[in-house]
């Protein structure tokens, strides 16, 4: 394997996360409008209500549309989430607190930064390698990955609402390969993203050298995920001279 040209990285998940968890975010925002929920309740309805949703692309939109669109895929998923916990009737004005909520997730607030991220991300930089972010995210990342200080490292940011498809989705990986002008020589590339299926396979699938980054190291028996590249940590895959790939 060559060392990358490029290196794409996803961002929830592998770059930043979430701040104890979805549902204990929720909650927190619920308090100004005084609403009391139960996080774990609301944490388990999201992620219930967020892998049923349709993923967030939006094909054949007008650029000038998105905000909107954007804006109300997340109104109608937190929407559900609260139907499913049956607190949606305790909000005397629901559209008030999901406003208050959206802005909210466009901070740097309910998030962090992994420890791993910028020793990586300084170290792959002083090597000249060009990074790019390839993310399931809507507009709202350019504000977030400014508030924690990622933005500057990253020469594209390629993301699914605005190209109108979603990882595994070949498109969104050959849109941000075309950016920096490797869409013929995708295995100049290496993608490097949480999720199995989305990040792993989807980036394989087009001939990226991807690379999955399972945190948690959780056990499996399934053969795909066992015979992986996998890491746990963005500094297992730090460039050395003489050497494509170091694990530290």
């Amino acid at each position: 394997m060559r060392s990358p040209q490029v290196i794409y990285l996803d961002a929830v998940g592998t770059l930043f996360g979430i701040k104890g968890s979805v549902g204990e975010q929720y909650a927190r925002i619920a308090t100004d409008f005084r609403v009391s929920l139960d996080p774990d309740l609301v944490n388990r309805a999201f992620y219930s209500c967020f892998q049923a949703a349709p993923r967030v692309a939006f094909p054949n939109l007008l650029q000038h549309d998105l905000p909107k669109a954007e804006y109300e895929w997340w109104r109608s998923l937190t929407e559900q989430t609260f139907s499913q916990t049956g607190d949606l009737t305790k909000f005397l004005d629901f559209e008030a607190f999901f406003k208050s909520l959206y802005a909210y997730f466009a901070t740097a607030e309910p998030w962090f930064v992994y420890d791993d991220t910028y020793l990586a991300l300084d170290a792959w930089k002083q090597k000249g390698i060009t990074l790019g972010v390839l993310s399931n995210f809507d507009s709202r990342i350019y504000s977030v990955m400014a508030a924690l200080g990622l933005k500057d490292y990253f020469s594209s940011i390629t993301i699914s609402t605005e190209i109108g498809a979603a990882k595994p989705d070949p498109l969104i990986f050959e849109m941000a390969l075309a950016k920096h002008q490797i869409e013929r020589s995708p295995d100049l590339a290496w993608h490097i993203g949480d999720s199995f299926g989305e990040d792993y396979a989807g980036a394989c699938a087009v001939g990226i050298n991807a690379f999955w980054l399972d945190r948690d190291r959780k056990p499996t028996t399934n053969p795909a995920k066992q015979a992986a590249r996998k890491i746990d940590k963005l500094t297992s895959l730090l460039i050395t001279e003489g050497a494509s790939r170091s694990l530290l």
